[in-house]
């Protein structure tokens, strides 16, 4: 019974006892359903040696091999369009998503209408959680077509009983008419596009973004709302609330979400996804407490069509705490970015995410707004670490400057970096996820 606080209190505050009893109960379902219906993971099963009474418990399943995205390519090519991995019968598939890798070839997913019952309740308890309740206008300026964070944010939204805008991405004119027209209180966006549309606004509508009334920002599909400085940025510029979400195209919408605390993101996939936080190099499993970093792993619990045991997200997640002051008993953390955009220099691993944290802390100097050239295929950078950032104002020659950011680079990150300063606007701006890296080299 939904409360003020809470929109599923029962499961919100499960003890971590009774919680563990209820995922074990699941995933042991889960198990039995893969063992019968998945030839995907009966041939993963039987070449690790695996059979269905290998799983008692849940320290049970670090026995279990994992699953990465590589091979859910390869099991869509050879079997179209949903893969070997594929459970369900097609007549029984009401909706498909996909979302495009770094091969450009899209990779499907589709959804029975029990898993888009599970991913509406997952995502709204999401939106709940970060401050979303049926009295708000919420314009939804994100992906709304085979995006996985469109449709059911929609279905998310209807089920709180908030007004759902969907205009979708490329549209900002749009949202500054039917932002005043309408009286919308809320965005739903990338942290990107934020930034993008209150210069925007500046620039074209020419008023200040508080003038909107926009009180909730709630932000996701890449790391960033949780940078403070990204954080305080936004803050400033729109006077809102800023939450952030993070979901999982493979898995679910979106799977935390950040409670009025503002101290990280909140676990809210309880019954319907089963997380664990591994080392990246080694795959050991890791405890989920206070202070953890490590990839994040994602076992479907209640999956008809497509479910994934131990699929490896690649996001790279830092547990913040285990309890919170709003009453939520799950774990709460933050993203710090993808293993596989990590960059290593001179030993080193640096985030990109990370780099654009350093530089937006001199705003107002800079915009905030960064690019980091690659001379060659990475994960290996041979040292200097090459930065663009915008100056905010003035000219870009500023020697001083260009100082203050590379000792602090240095400082932090303890890698040697090169920072090249460019004036306000010469960077390219991102209405979806935002592209710190860009390639010089061909391929």
């Amino acid at each position: 019974m939904r409360t003020e606080q809470y929109l599923d209190p029962e499961i919100e505050t499960m003890s971590p006892a009774a919680l563990r009893q209820l995922q074990e109960q699941k995933l042991a379902t889960q198990l039995d359903y893969l063992f019968a219906r998945s030839p995907f993971y009966q041939d993963k099963f039987a070449a690790a040696g695996l059979r269905r009474a290998d799983f008692r418990t849940l320290d049970d399943l670090a026995r279990f091999p994992f699953t990465s995205k590589e091979e859910l390519r390869e099991s869509q090519l050879a079997s179209p369009p949903l893969g070997r991995h594929m459970a369900a019968n097609m007549v029984d598939v009401v909706r498909l998503h996909s979302s495009t890798g770094t091969t450009g070839r899209p990779s499907f997913v589709g959804v029975t209408r029990k898993d888009a019952q599970c991913w509406t309740n997952m995502t709204a308890r999401s939106f709940y959680t970060q401050g979303i309740r049926p009295s708000d206008i919420v314009i939804h300026a994100a992906g709304l077509t085979m995006f996985v964070g469109g449709l059911p944010s929609k279905d998310a939204m209807e089920l709180i009983g908030a007004t759902f805008v969907p205009l979708g991405t490329g549209a900002s004119e749009k949202v500054v008419l039917y932002a005043r027209s309408l009286g919308a209180n809320a965005i739903h966006c990338t942290p990107s596009y934020a930034i993008y549309l209150a210069d925007y606004i500046r620039r074209e509508a020419k008023m200040n973004p508080r003038d909107f009334g926009i009180k909730k920002l709630v932000c996701g599909a890449e790391p960033g709302a949780g940078i403070p400085s990204i954080r305080a940025k936004l803050t400033e510029e729109w006077g809102a609330r800023i939450t952030e979400g993070l979901g999982n195209a493979d898995m679910g919408p979106i799977i935390y979400g950040e409670c009025p605390e503002q101290t990280g993101m909140h676990y809210c996939g309880q019954e319907y996804v089963y997380t664990e936080i591994i080392d990246p190099e080694t795959g050991a499993v890791l405890p989920i407490e206070s202070g953890v970093s490590g990839e994040l792993v994602y076992t479907s619990l209640e999956r008809e069509c497509v479910p994934l045991l131990r699929f490896r997200t690649r996001d790279r997640v830092s547990i913040l705490a285990t309890s919170c002051a709003c009453g939520r008993t799950s774990y709460k953390m933050r993203c710090v970015g993808r293993t596989d955009d990590m960059l290593i220099v001179l030993g080193v691993n640096v985030f990109p995410s990370a780099v654009r944290d350093i530089i937006s802390s001199f705003y107002p100097q800079v915009t905030g707004e960064i690019q980091i050239l690659l001379d060659q295929p990475g994960p290996g950078v041979k040292p200097p670490l090459k930065v663009v950032a915008e100056c905010a104002n003035g000219s870009a020659d500023q020697p001083a400057l260009k100082k203050q950011l590379e000792d602090k680079i240095k400082g932090m990150l303890t890698v040697p970096a090169s920072v090249q300063l460019v004036p306000a606007g010469t960077l390219p701006r991102f209405e979806m996820k935002g592209q710190l890296i860009k390639k010089l080299y061909e391929g």
